[in-house]
C-alpha cells in the first residue's frame, strides 16, 4: 500500500510528475471510478477471478487518486479514508463488535438503516428520507433504493400482489399516453412504468440492474445467433431472422 501512495503522490508531483495526472481534478476523475467498479462487477458475473483481481486494482487506484487530490488540498489523505470507514464498520455491526444480537442477516440490514439514519441526524444531514440517495446511481438501483427507503415508514405495497398490479395500472396509463401522442407525456409514463417495474422487482428480491444487465447478454448472444445464421444462408427476412432468434432461445435451453 505504501508503495501504492508513493507512486500516486509521484504522479501527481507538479515537477516531475505526469502531465495528465497533474491535470485531473475529482470531477474529471470521477466517471473513471464509476467505470471501474463497474468492471470490478463485470469480472463478478464472468466469474473471472484473475479479472476481478486486476479490476480490483484499478478501483483501488481510484481511491488513492481521490485521497492524494485531497491531501493537497489539506482536505484528508489516505490514511483519513481508512480510518474513517474501518471505525464506521465497527460502529455498524455492534452484533459483532458490541453486546447486540441481531436474528438474521434481514434484521442486521434493518439495524444498519437504523444506525446510518442516526449518523445523518447527528451530523445534520438531508431532512428528508430520500434525500442522501445519490443521483449517479443507475436509474435502475436508485428507483429500487428510494423504494426500500420509503417502505420503512409504511409506504409500500403489503406483498408483491399491489406491485404487480401497479404494474399493469402503469402500463395502461402509458397506452393511453401513446394513443394521445403526447411525446412529454408518453415519456413520463414510460418513466413511470419502469418505475414500477423496479418496485416490483424489490418484492421479489430480483436485482432489477443486474436482471437488465443479464437480458442485454442474453439479446447480445442470440442476435449474434442470428448474424450467423443469416451470413450461412439462412435467409435475412425478418421472418426467417425471428426463426433464427426462436432458435438461439432453444438453444440457451439445452436439450429438452
Amino acid at each position: 500500500m505504501k508503495e501504492l501512495l508513493e507512486i500516486m503522490a509521484r504522479l501527481r508531483d507538479p515537477q516531475r510528475g505526469c502531465p495528465w495526472d497533474l491535470e485531473q481534478d475529482f470531477a474529471s476523475i470521477a466517471p473513471y471510478t464509476l467505470e471501474e467498479a463497474y468492471e470490478v462487477a463485470d469480472a463478478i458475473e464472468r466469474n473471472d477471478l484473475a479479472a476481478l483481481e486486476e479490476e480490483l486494482g484499478d478501483l483501488l487506484l481510484q481511491v488513492v487518486f481521490h485521497a492524494q487530490m485531497a491531501s493537497e488540498r489539506g482536505a484528508f489523505d489516505f490514511a483519513a479514508v481508512v480510518r474513517g470507514i474501518s471505525a464506521k464498520m465497527v460502529r455498524r455491526h455492534p452484533h459483532v463488535f458490541g453486546g447486540e444480537a441481531v436474528a438474521d442477516a434481514a434484521a442486521q440490514s434493518a439495524r444498519w438503516e437504523d444506525i446510518k439514519a442516526a449518523e445523518k441526524a447527528v451530523r445534520g444531514g438531508a431532512a428528508g428520507l430520500l434525500d442522501d440517495v445519490p443521483m449517479a446511481l443507475p436509474a435502475l438501483t436508485r428507483a429500487m433504493k428510494l423504494g426500500k427507503r420509503a417502505a420503512r415508514i409504511g409506504f409500500d405495497w403489503p406483498d408483491r400482489t399491489g406491485a404487480r398490479a401497479k404494474v399493469d395500472e402503469e402500463l395502461g396509463e402509458l397506452d393511453e399516453a401513446i394513443a394521445g401522442g403526447d411525446r412529454e407525456q408518453i415519456v413520463a409514463e414510460f418513466g413511470d412504468a419502469l418505475l414500477a417495474l423496479a418496485n416490483l422487482a424489490r418484492h421479489l428480491e430480483v436485482d432489477a440492474e443486474g436482471a437488465l444487465r443479464a437480458a442485454n447478454g442474453r439479446f447480445a448472444s442470440r442476435f449474434r445467433h442470428v448474424e450467423q445464421q443469416v451470413a450461412a444462408g439462412g435467409g435475412g427476412s425478418l421472418a426467417d431472422m425471428e426463426r433464427h432468434w426462436q432458435e438461439a432461445k432453444r438453444l440457451e435451453r439445452g436439450p429438452a
